[in-house]
């Protein structure tokens, strides 16, 4: 008995194969039927003008797209007024619920409702090196969307130095280079690091450039949360140049995680920013980044106030040295800088803990407290998540409009860009400030993520590729997450494809599990 998706697209091909052969000899062409058939929709297809038109799917693929499909369909999908487009790809992501217990979270619905269909994880180096487990997640786990994983510096890192501030010696370098080989072998699409977040802050340059070619030679990509978004150590500028040498020394694409000018002493600077990378462009690198559309970053209490040298040995040394007479002074002064460099207490806004949905200002106020004193109090209990508002809008839209900044979400716990970064983009950014077009904002949503990254068969609608798509209203599109209410779902998308099947349907979720695990393939004789 035929059942799988295979079966049905080869009795499509079957069938169109009949058209053509009865066109051939004058005969009345044999009808086809399609699954399903989104019609009368403004179809942006990832790399043309936009069309009235149909995309028809059978089985896992896109079958056809254009005007007037003239096929049968088990399912047609009225999408007159509405913009149908590729699935969003999503290429930073804290997507915990991929490995959850619970197959509602898995189903990842925050992302659904926006229509991205596939999210990367294991950035900001939080990467495992047991990448094939990770991979392995939807065979005994349904889960709602795609998903690739780079391997982490951090993780890598961790694992073989533990979190102590000092160089690898040559065997332990020897031993994270192994790690980061196996793991690209094992299918991750590249290397991350985040090197403002210890113990990854301790290396220097030379040492992620010799992890960094491990992933290079598999057909890896160098993607960074880097070094400095401020000024904080080497500073904004430095830590745009490093990442550039990395790539350039490694042989490898370079991808600027959540790109922005952070905090008071840099803001302003984000045309300088620009015409760095656009050099390297111009010199042949191939440097992208991606950018979430809200002014308020998303981190930890501990990495926006504590200093670095604080944070050698982790946890349990950082609470000693809050104890350390010795230190006092000179804890107190640097946190006072850094929140200097956030803009002040106003600014950092607790979103989890006991004191979610505080200002760090308001907590220090009802504790008696200065901010610096509050927030150590706060620490010593939990290292709560924050949103911090540190980014100017002119930044934001100097960077957006460059067509290598793709949309991120740079998704987080307790930060609205998990429910509303691709709906909020187009809001604000297409429709109410006309910062970008609506095909640049698909474009750069679906595409060029996957283009970049190599996802074969994703990113754009034609004939041959999977079958993801979002259908949305572009009257009502929009987020309704705010940073005093993050959890709520976007609206305006009317349907949501993933590899064919139909996951929202009409405005609601179907409950339907179709994600699969995106391996990478190194090229042949790499991983010998």
């Amino acid at each position: 008995m035929l059942g799988s998706g295979f079966d049905r697209r080869g009795m499509a091909r079957i069938a169109a194969a009949g058209v053509l052969l009865a066109t051939m000899v004058g005969a009345a062409p044999a009808p086809v039927e399609a699954d399903l058939i989104i019609r009368g929709g403004t179809v942006f297809t990832g790399d043309a003008a936009p069309f009235t038109g149909d995309v028809a799917i059978a089985g896992d693929r896109i079958v056809e797209v254009g005007p007037h499909i003239k096929l049968a369909a088990k399912r047609t999908i009225d999408a007159k007024g509405m913009i149908v487009a590729p699935g969003f790809i999503d290429p930073h992501t804290h997507a915990k619920a991929l490995a959850s217990d619970d197959a509602r979270e898995r189903l990842v619905l925050p992302f659904l409702m926006q229509g991205v269909t596939t999210a990367f994880i294991g950035n900001d180096g939080g990467g495992s090196p047991d990448v094939a487990a990770t991979l392995a997640w939807p065979k005994t786990k349904p889960v709602g969307i795609n998903y690739a994983t780079f391997v982490g510096f951090g993780a890598v890192r961790e694992t073989v130095i533990g979190e102590a501030r000092r160089a690898p010696t040559d065997t332990e370098l020897q031993k994270m280079k192994d790690l980061v080989a196996s793991a690209m072998c094992q299918g991750a699409i590249g290397f991350s690091t985040g090197l403002f977040y210890a113990p990854q802050s301790f290396s220097t340059t030379k040492e992620v450039v010799e992890l960094a070619r491990e992933a290079a030679v598999r057909g890896g990509i160098y993607d960074s949360h880097i070094r400095d978004e401020s000024s904080y150590t080497v500073g904004l500028e430095a830590a745009v140049d490093e990442a550039i040498t990395i790539g350039r020394e490694a042989g490898m694409p370079v991808h600027i995680s959540h790109i922005k000018a952070l905090g008071v002493d840099v803001q302003g600077k984000a045309p300088v920013i620009i015409a760095k990378v656009e050099a390297a462009r111009r010199a042949g690198q191939q440097v992208t980044a991606n950018q979430y559309p809200w002014s308020a970053s998303g981190t930890s209490l501990v990495a926006s106030l504590v200093p670095l040298w604080a944070q050698d040995g982790g946890r349990p040394a950082l609470l000693q040295r809050f104890d350390d007479a010795s230190l006092k002074d000179r804890l107190l002064q640097d946190m006072a800088e850094n929140l200097r460099k956030r803009g002040g207490a106003d600014m950092l806004l607790i979103t989890d803990g006991p004191e979610k949905g505080h200002r760090l200002s308001q907590v220090a106020a009802r504790m008696k407290l200065d901010p610096v004193a509050a927030a150590i109090a706060i620490i010593r209990m939990k290292d709560p998540a924050v949103a911090s508002f540190n980014q100017s809008e002119a930044d934001i839209a100097a960077f957006m409009r460059q067509p290598w900044v793709m949309t991120g979400s740079d998704a987080s716990t307790g930060h609205p860009r998990v429910y509303g970064s691709f709906a909020r983009k187009y809001a604000k950014y297409v429709q109410q400030d006309h910062v970008i077009t609506l095909r640049a904002f698909i474009e750069r949503s679906s595409a060029l993520t996957a283009d970049t990254f190599g996802l074969k068969g994703r990113g754009h609608l034609r004939a041959g590729a999977f079958a993801d798509v979002v259908v949305f209203d572009p009257k009502t599109y929009r987020e309704r997450a705010t940073y005093e209410q993050p959890e709520q779902f976007a609206e305006g998308v009317r349907t949501v494809v993933v590899n064919g099947r139909i996951a929202v349907d009409n405005g609601r979720p179907t409950g339907v599990a179709a994600g699969r695990a995106l391996a990478h393939v190194p090229p042949k004789g790499s991983c010998s």
